[in-house]
């Protein structure tokens, strides 16, 4: 294709679907009622016979689409998808997040479809974890822990505001079974974490949540629709392509006349494509991740039991050396670069090691490695909280269009929890051709758009 580039690595075979470093699956009990659930089936008489599709951006949103198109569409389609990305597979916010994973609200309450969207992150997670797994199969166990995507040692959230513990403490009995949250003393939240300061001498555990390192679990997921493809090819199916192009993307039109459906999956850089710049009800911000060490002079490592840490800034464990920690907030910046200059790495590093010292000390012994930044694009406040914006958008750029421009944009801090689910329902929305089957609490922005 002109002007573009096209990057298809070698498929792999491998036949493990459970693996020994797999975790439980979630409890099908859940406090939420069953009539909160939604229901999504991808129709198999659909009349559509291929489908040719561009997918707009490599990050959380684009990959959990292009994985849920490959897989569950009927057997019958013809699938051919174009993913673009400028920069590459989780070139922007999505591979620089810092990967904490639960259904909670800062004040540990169940986020609007937190159920749902905990169960299906989980699948995603596994898929891209047997992925990586099939990658080091025959290697040392040392060498498997060591690239693992996925850390399971919980998420520890001291207290620090005696204005909303009592809130935050009576939203904690209202949990998922299978992401449960409790409430330690500073002496138990210190057995967690040797030296840990909670201040109000409480702290919330969920042992179930997730450290995710983002960027590893993007590039294992793009690998994973590629395998699928394949797989799927010797089972019969329909011609299915799958393909990435590294390309700039300038504006959508560019895609009219190649695509049944072109998805706008590009996160904040969806605010300056010119068909829907100032018309979309997003705030950008940018938000600076440092990256820590220990020195090789010391010996003391972060526990290999010790959870991850959310507060003011939150700490994510990358291993027993290497602590993520973030993140700034920089609102409405046009600079979605992850390369972090000297002068702006100074100016978190201020702002972030008193917040993560405030209650993890030691880190004060850690040094600083480097810093990377991403531009994330944030929601607006809806009654059920910040939602994201999806939806055809075909009405928005004018033309004689049909079901052929969608948007999936606004994941804001919480794109790693929302993706799976929302991409399950938006690819069922484009197959399906039926905007209907996506949550109206997800297309109300629309509504707005037009009073």
């Amino acid at each position: 294709m002109l002007g573009s580039q096209i990057i298809s690595p070698p498929p792999f075979s491998c036949n493990l679907n459970l693996h020994k470093y797999a975790f439980k699956k979630p409890a099908s009990s859940l406090l939420v009622s069953s009539s909160s659930s939604f229901s999504v089936s991808f129709s198999s008489s659909l009349p559509k016979t291929s489908l040719r599709c561009a997918i707009l951006g490599a990050g959380f949103a684009g990959l959990s689409v292009a994985w849920h198109l490959l897989q569950n569409s009927c057997k019958e389609l013809q699938l051919s998808i174009d993913l673009y990305d400028e920069i590459g597979i989780g070139g922007g916010a999505s591979g620089v997040a810092g990967g904490l994973l639960h259904p909670y609200s800062p004040k540990v309450k169940l986020l609007w479809r937190g159920a749902e969207c905990w169960r299906e992150t989980l699948k995603l997670l596994q898929v891209a974890e047997d992925t990586e797994y099939c990658k080091f199969s025959g290697a040392e166990e040392e060498e498997v822990f060591q690239n693992s995507i996925v850390r399971r040692r919980g998420i520890l959230r001291p207290a620090t505001s005696s204005k909303n513990l009592q809130m935050m403490t009576d939203n904690a009995q209202n949990y998922l079974v299978s992401c449960e949250i409790k409430s330690l003393n500073k002496d138990a939240a210190g057995d967690l974490v040797p030296g840990l300061r909670a201040p109000l001498n409480m702290a919330f555990y969920m042992p179930e949540a997730i450290s995710v390192h983002s960027q590893g679990y993007l590039e294992a997921l793009y690998l994973a629709c590629k395998n699928v493809v394949t797989d799927m090819s010797a089972r019969g199916f329909a011609r299915r392509e799958f393909n990435f192009h590294k390309r700039v993307i300038d504006n959508l039109l560019e895609f009219a006349g190649e695509y049944n459906a072109v998805i706008v999956c590009l996160g904040a850089r969806t605010a300056f494509l010119p068909e829907l710049s100032g018309i979309l009800p997003l705030r950008t911000c940018r938000g600076v991740v440092a990256h820590l060490q220990l020195a090789d002079t010391i010996r003391e490592t972060y526990p290999e039991h010790s959870p991850s840490i959310l507060s003011d800034a939150w700490v994510s464990v990358q291993g027993p050396r290497a602590l993520h920690v973030g993140s700034t907030w920089e609102w409405n910046s046009t600079n979605y670069y992850r390369d972090v200059p000297i002068t702006e790495a100074s100016k978190a590093l201020e702002e972030l090691l008193p917040k993560a010292s405030a209650v993890y000390p030691s880190i004060r012994t850690w040094e600083v490695a480097g810093a990377v930044a991403g531009l994330r694009a944030m929601p607006p406040l809806t009654p059920q909280g910040s939602l994201p914006l999806l939806g055809s958008v075909d009405n928005i750029l004018g033309g004689n269009y049909s079901c052929k421009y969608w948007l999936f944009a606004g994941l804001g801090s919480r794109g790693l929890l929302y993706h799976a689910w929302l991409g399950k329902l938006l690819a069922q929305a484009v197959v399906s051709c039926n905007e209907e089957v996506l949550p109206s609490e997800l297309t109300s922005w629309k509504q707005k758009l037009k009073q």
